[in-house]
């Protein structure tokens, strides 16, 4: 099982480098994005345009990252990964809509 972890670790690794996912955002919308994965905010429509900018294989593979770090291991990954799904989903749907991103 360690294996697998391992092996899952290094491919949303060579994920991250290959689609310079950590350099499509900045810090702010990065970190105001992922609390939408653990509490129930608004961004903005900057924040949301760029996290549709990163596009879904990053924004997916992030997430993936997120979970396997060990300072999240007490989180429910099933929870969170459909948290982001429906995150994903509603910046899409709000992107150019005047309203703020939830």
């Amino acid at each position: 099982m360690a294996s697998l972890n391992v092996y899952s670790v290094l491919v949303n690794d060579q994920i991250i480098k290959e689609n310079n996912c950590e350099t499509k955002m900045g810090l702010p919308c990065v970190l105001k994005a992922f609390t939408t994965f653990f509490e129930t905010r608004s961004i903005s429509n900057m924040c949301c345009a760029e996290v549709v900018l990163l596009g879904k294989v990053c924004h997916s593979a992030l997430v993936k990252t997120t979970l396997e770090n060990p300072l999240f291991q007490d989180l429910v990954p099933a929870t969170i990964i459909t948290k982001s799904i429906q995150t994903w989903n509603n910046y899409l749907a709000l992107i150019y809509s005047p309203s703020p991103c939830s």
